[in-house]
């Protein structure tokens, strides 16, 4: 990422909501010293997986996929509702990020 996209995304951080991310324990383990709940800024649904990204690297990969969009194991509620990547983030909003589950 450039220097001026950098200072980019910390001047919207610093400007966007506080939001609490709760994440799904599978996803948890697989990153040393994630936690379940997580607080951060973030005006976004994808400027909160950056910011996850940005304190657990490849956090983002596990979330998000090339196009980039939602995968498509992976359910994001912001205020009950389902979410995509560009959903606004409301100050205090509660963003739940789950993975689907299978089975037959």
């Amino acid at each position: 990422m450039a220097d001026g996209q950098v200072a980019d995304r910390t001047r919207l951080e610093a400007t966007a909501a506080p939001v609490v991310v709760r994440l799904p324990a599978v996803l948890t383990i697989l990153f040393p010293g994630a936690e379940r709940r997580v607080d951060l800024r973030a005006g976004t649904v994808a400027a909160m997986i950056d910011g996850l990204d940005q304190r657990w690297p490849g956090m983002g990969d596990r979330i998000r996929d090339s196009r980039p969009a939602i995968r498509r194991h992976i359910n994001i509620y912001v205020g009950g509702r389902r979410a995509t990547l560009d959903t606004p983030l409301a100050p205090g909003a509660e963003v739940i990020v789950l993975t689907a589950i299978s089975g037959g």
